[in-house]
């Protein structure tokens, strides 16, 4: 039993270190892109919460009746799914009535795309762009990762409050930690999957028969509408989005990959 002040770090420390090092050994390749990622969250785990958390949105939320509107991003959505990398997914696509400009794709192929965004996306090729980025999330157990990062965000804060304890320095130490969590790993991570989810998404897009130079012009919409919307004015370093410009040079790098696997439907 850990009695004392001492023993009690020492506890501490051991269980953070054990549990660091089930990080470590939880590797994973996200598929297309060949990172190497930290997940600790099995496929089957991540596909149940994803089917648990639809089935309380579609109760929450108010569904389009929509049939033309739905009829496009069902259509979309089977294409992109038939070229997607999502074992075991039980696919659905719903539209949800939202002003939100907004769609995304819960593990296990659930799909929701706010009418908010439709006209954004403008056409089948504008909505290919979005539903691609989406299922590219859930291919790459972007949500798996973050709730591992989140995990390891709290062990690493818990060892270093016991470790600072009795400390003089202590309050310093705990707040630059916290700054640092947030802006050092936690934000730049997401960054990062945003990018990624561009790179999986436009190759999507192009295998399912869109051309991906729409993906170009569909972001550059998407950013007149968020400078118009005041989002634009978020500072740079607390975006969890890939700066609009940033974006769109990557895409077009990204390009002539996407182009060669660009079969016309």
């Amino acid at each position: 039993m850990c009695f004392d002040g001492r023993m009690r770090r020492i506890c501490f420390l051991a269980l953070g270190g054990a549990l660091l090092a089930a990080l470590i050994t939880a590797c994973t390749t996200v598929p297309e892109t060949g990172r190497s990622q930290f997940n600790i969250m099995s496929a089957k785990e991540e596909m149940a919460l994803g089917f648990t958390e639809f089935d309380k949105m579609k109760k929450q939320v108010p569904i389009s009746k929509d049939a033309k509107v739905n009829d496009m991003v069902k259509r979309v959505g089977e294409r992109i799914a038939a070229v997607a990398n999502l074992p075991g997914a039980e696919w659905e696509f719903v539209v949800f009535e939202s002003k939100e400009a907004n769609a995304f794709c819960l593990p296990g192929g659930k799909v929701g795309v706010y009418t908010g965004i439709l006209p954004i996306t403008k056409d089948e090729a504008g909505l290919a762009t979005v539903m691609g980025h989406e299922v590219a999330h859930a291919v790459a157990r972007h949500g798996g990762e973050r709730m591992t990062t989140a995990a390891g965000v709290q062990v690493v804060g818990a060892v270093v409050g016991v470790a600072s304890q009795g400390s003089r320095y202590a309050a310093l130490i705990g707040q630059t930690y916290g700054l640092g969590s947030q802006l050092g790993v936690a934000l730049p991570h997401s960054r990062s999957q945003e990018a990624e989810a561009d790179h999986i998404g436009l190759l999507y897009m192009a295998r399912a028969g869109y051309d991906p130079e729409a993906a170009v012009g569909f972001w550059q919409r998407f950013a007149e509408f968020n400078k118009k919307a005041g989002g634009g004015e978020t500072p740079w370093f607390l975006r969890t989005h890939p700066m609009d410009e940033d974006r769109v040079e990557n895409l077009k790098k990204l390009m002539p990959k996407a182009k060669a696997e660009y079969r016309p439907n």
